[in-house]
């Protein structure tokens, strides 16, 4: 992003698409089941393995909703019973290491922003 120039605002319609990709961005799900799949295609019982705390049912609605948006593949393999194996796209992956790089910027500003929230709440403002 260049910083220099002035920032123009987004007509109506963009800001309304903008918003449901942020949100989907940001959801609870999206980034630990991309950055997940940054280690290779996994069937669903491996990844729900791998994610800590994910229900089945958000998992599968996580995983559609990333189907969708051309973020992950869904292949099955025909088999008894059928194996089902989810894999990023390069969007994914891109997705993915973006996530990655915001989870090491809140790894390294966690205690910088812990201590200004407690400044805040105990009325040090400014």
């Amino acid at each position: 992003m260049d910083r220099t120039t002035p920032h123009q605002p987004l007509p109506h319609a963009e800001c309304v698409r903008f918003g449901e990709l942020i949100a989907r961005v940001g959801d609870r799900w999206t980034l630990p089941v991309t950055v997940t799949l940054l280690a290779g295609p996994l069937r669903f019982n491996q990844l729900r393995r791998a994610i800590n705390g994910v229900s089945q049912q958000m998992l599968t609605r996580t995983l559609k909703s990333l189907e969708r948006d051309g973020m992950v593949t869904r292949t099955v393999h025909p088999s008894v019973p059928p194996q089902v194996e989810y894999a990023l796209t390069a969007l994914g992956v891109s997705l993915a290491e973006e996530g990655m790089r915001i989870g090491a910027w809140a790894r390294d500003n966690m205690a910088a922003i812990h201590s200004s929230r407690e400044r805040y709440d105990a009325g040090e403002r400014g």
